[in-house]
């Protein structure tokens, strides 16, 4: 793997819970910390791809601000369904 070092400053507090969730998972700090990155980069990468996704389909609904999708939510709780 090719890897770059660099430098981070945290609260101690926040090292501490690092070091012990490592020693909990049977890896070093790096590895925690490689690991919860990409899990965040993954999960960050689908939220940004969900929300462009409602963004598009909310264009095709006609949706401009938050009162439409209230009003929107409003009928359809009342019986008028949405496709």
């Amino acid at each position: 793997m090719n890897t770059q070092t660099f430098n981070i400053s945290l609260p101690k507090e926040l090292v501490s819970k690092i070091d012990r969730q490592a020693k909990r998972e049977y890896k070093n700090r790096s590895e925690l910390i490689r690991d919860l990155l990409q899990k965040y980069l993954r999960d960050k990468e689908e939220w940004d791809d969900l929300l462009n996704y409602g963004k598009k389909v909310g264009k095709k609904m006609g949706i401009k601000n938050e009162e439409d999708v209230d009003r929107i939510v409003h009928e359809y709780r009342h019986g008028k369904k949405y496709s």
